[in-house]
């Protein structure tokens, strides 16, 4: 009964405009990714790491693995031409050493470094007692609808939206069978995330607490946001 987390790093950062991966860029002389590795690594669950990593930046991974002692990443791979097709790779990579029913996977992204201990252990405990889980936190802002971005003429009740995050968990042998139905539809569109192909898939998929701090570094602005969380000090009069 393993729980293997599936870092997904393959994307090439456009957004953030700068001149290596988004997920290779150093915030306070730490890589991003590391940050996302080293929440792994720490965490007591969690008893192996996969990487899906862009092509040609294998190597700096793992040197950053040595150097920061991530020791529990077992291998990397490449990614696809699609976020569905880099899952893919990493899920039968991991499958050559994981094959027991009850071993699960946790789907992450490489560029949500500030994911904490609890939100991967409720990730874990859902997907054990349910089947699956997908991380999630409340929509708390007005949700318009538009059909040409320019004007709206009605909205949706947020009390019924759920914004996802990652992790994703998932029972392995579950998931492969899920991607090995998937390739041959040749109707789907490619699902980016874990949990939408679930559901195009007709099943059901359930939820576990999420945060607003797991935040999603897409552009330079988010950058800069994850270095003030860094820095940040939680002030003693504040609740949990």
């Amino acid at each position: 009964m393993k729980n293997i987390a599936l870092i997904i790093a393959g994307g090439v950062g456009a957004r953030t405009h700068q001149d290596i991966p988004k997920q290779f860029i150093h915030v306070k002389d730490v890589p991003v990714i590391v940050y996302t590795l080293q929440a792994f690594q720490n965490h007591p669950q969690i008893d192996a790491i996969e990487v899906v990593c862009l092509e040609g930046w294998h190597d700096v991974l793992w040197a950053y693995c040595r150097q920061f002692g991530i020791s529990k990443l077992e291998n990397v791979v490449n990614g696809g031409e699609t976020g569905q097709d880099s899952i893919r790779n990493g899920l039968w990579d991991i499958a050559k050493r994981y094959q027991d029913d009850d071993d699960i996977v946790l789907i992450h992204d490489s560029i949500r470094p500030m994911v904490s201990a609890d939100v991967i252990s409720d990730n874990i405990r859902v997907c054990r007692k349910y089947g699956n889980a997908t991380t999630v936190v409340p929509c708390t802002s007005v949700m318009l609808t538009t059909e040409d971005s320019t004007v709206s003429e009605g909205q949706i009740p947020r009390d019924n939206l759920k914004i996802t995050q990652t992790p994703q968990a998932f029972f392995l042998n579950e998931l492969l069978k899920v991607h090995e139905k998937a390739m041959k539809m040749t109707d789907l569109l490619p699902s980016i995330a874990s949990c939408a192909l679930y559901i195009e898939m007709g099943k059901k998929v359930y939820l576990s607490q999420g945060s607003e701090k797991n935040i999603k570094i897409t552009t330079s602005e988010d950058i800069e946001i994850f270095q003030s969380l860094l820095e940040s000090k939680r002030p003693e009069w504040l609740k949990r």
